[in-house]
């Protein structure tokens, strides 16, 4: 029984190496900087209760370094000041477009909705998405994501980040957790098999967008605005990446975990409803990650050859350090990439959690 506990073990190690494996063709990657024409773009900002996030952040985008681009601000039914503050830099910069949303009974807290409005009033074919609390961490943002387009590219996936509060755990493990899934769709990306982007800095054509009829096969669904698209859209053809220093956008993270926790509810609830062949490789990649923890434990208490068990975590740690020190040097979240040991198994077992709870009742509105 020992040996078979050892050999399953062992198993589940290779499932995990064979991942960690894969992801170097994003860890290894180059970008490929500004390629395409400067083609005239409409940056898209969803907006609900934003005030002070729009005064401190809508600048950064209004200063962008780009011949041509119009900013189309979002007031998703807000119940603060808002849709004035919208108002009073749309008196200062005229290329700031404003599309005011009142609530709807049928697509109430719907963001989709909302994004669907802001995209309708796009006069530009090529979008670039981000959020009201976001900041773009170079002038030349527009530049790098827009560079990708090119004959075919449909979708420009780009790495939004968060911003580093020194000396706060929570902000090194939301940071982490947003490297890791970085990691991911980067790497399934450069593999031919894109399955999500974030909205925090993603771009699409308008083409692409009314082709797929919008977000009509999964409007019903409180969030997936981005992952969901892109799932539904991206092909290995169709799909680009945008991961330089310049291309960047950086946001504010939950302040307390309890916010966090139930962020990442809505996003693993949403994730249900990506293809099977995303869901099974996702799925095998959490369960694998799992049951290593699981046997490495059991195998230790037990005494099954510890030099080997101990031999294989040390294996395990060296090709996984590798993966989030290149990746995190690559994106500039070093600071991170230290505490990944400890940061994997916590996420794991709130992964646990997220699943058990989700089960019980459904996340609601995006915000």
């Amino acid at each position: 029984m020992a040996l078979i506990l050892l050999g399953i073990f062992i198993l589940i190690s290779l499932v995990n190496l064979i991942y960690f494996f894969s992801f170097f063709s994003f860890a290894n990657a180059t970008t490929s900087g500004k390629n395409g024409a400067e083609v005239p773009v409409s940056i898209i900002i969803c907006a609900k209760n934003e005030e002070e996030n729009l005064r401190n952040f809508l600048p950064a985008i209004i200063e962008q370094d780009y011949p041509s681009f119009e900013i189309i601000v979002i007031n998703d039914a807000s119940t603060d000041n808002t849709l004035e503050v919208i108002e009073e830099f749309q008196q200062l910069d005229p290329r700031i477009k404003i599309v005011d949303v009142a609530n709807n009974e049928a697509f109430w807290a719907n963001k989709k909705y909302a994004l669907t409005l802001g995209i309708k009033k796009a006069v530009n074919e090529h979008l670039l998405f981000t959020d009201a609390d976001c900041a773009p961490q170079s002038r030349n943002w527009i530049r790098e994501m827009a560079g990708q387009f090119q004959p075919g590219i449909d979708i420009v996936l780009g790495y939004g980040g968060f911003f580093q509060h020194t000396g706060s755990l929570l902000n090194k493990l939301i940071r982490f957790e947003t490297l890791l899934t970085a990691i991911q769709y980067f790497s399934y990306a450069k593999m031919g098999s894109p399955y999500m982007g974030v909205g925090r800095n993603l771009a699409y054509t308008s083409s692409k967008f009314y082709e797929m009829k919008g977000f009509a096969s999964h409007l019903h669904l409180r969030s997936g605005d981005d992952d969901l698209f892109v799932n539904e859209a991206a092909t290995p053809h169709n799909t680009a990446l945008s991961f330089g220093p310049d291309s960047i956008t950086r946001s504010v993270p939950k302040g307390s975990f309890k916010e966090w926790f139930t962020q990442k509810r809505r996003h693993v609830s949403t994730a249900t409803n990506y293809k099977s062949k995303h869901k099974l490789l996702l799925g095998v990649f959490y369960i694998a990650r799992l049951l290593f923890w699981v046997f490495f434990t059991l195998l230790l208490i037990l005494q099954v050859h510890p030099e080997i068990v101990l031999a294989t975590l040390g294996v395990k740690l060296l090709v996984e350090g590798i993966i989030y020190f290149k990746s995190a040097k690559k994106l500039g979240e070093q600071d991170v990439a230290w505490f990944f040991p400890f940061f994997d198994i916590f996420l794991i077992l709130m992964q646990l959690v997220i699943f058990i709870t989700n089960l019980v009742s459904k996340p609601k509105s995006w915000k």
